[in-house]
């Protein structure tokens, strides 16, 4: 392993900073970042309006944010879920993941099914509101940049999804 400076501000986790990629774009989380694309059949995906001073802030997009160091993507994701939108670990199961490489830094998206609805809570000032949006209602959205890029080969798998569980 390779030496991991101290977090920017006391408390906070090691992989709680910005990086500057080769675009010279900043984006959250040293040791990259997830989000949890939760979709429920009845209710559609859950989505969080980002508070104002946040990256793009009030922008829709995925609860998520900064992996810690050794964490992988799907426990990243299921945590910064719990942490922003109050999802319960086992309230849903995730079945694909998709990853955004920027070569020195990653976004993954950890898309899962819910077993048990639940209704979102926002659990710090990350968020401005939670809801759940019908899959057909979410490009009406302003989404933020990068989910917005991202929102058609995801609504494509999650339409694939529904169809397979459809014919178990």
């Amino acid at each position: 392993m390779t030496d991991v400076p101290p977090p920017l501000h006391p408390g906070r986790d090691p992989g709680d900073a910005w990086v500057v990629i080769d675009s010279g774009e900043k984006v959250w989380g040293r040791f990259g970042a997830a989000g949890l694309l939760a979709v429920d059949p009845s209710r559609g995906v859950l989505m969080q309006h980002r508070a104002l001073w946040s990256h793009h802030g009030g922008t829709w997009g995925l609860p998520g944010g900064a992996r810690h160091l050794d964490e992988d993507a799907i426990t990243a994701a299921l945590r910064e879920a719990h942490e922003e939108a109050g999802v319960p670990p086992n309230a849903v199961r995730p079945f694909a993941t998709t990853v955004l490489d920027r070569g020195v830094w990653t976004y993954t998206t950890v898309i899962a099914r819910v077993e048990q609805p639940f209704e979102p809570v926002a659990g710090d000032e990350e968020s401005l509101a939670l809801a759940w949006v019908p899959v057909d209602e979410v490009a009406s959205l302003d989404l933020h940049p990068g989910f917005a890029k991202a929102w058609p080969g995801l609504r494509e798998m999650i339409s694939g999804s529904a169809e397979e569980a459809d014919r178990e």
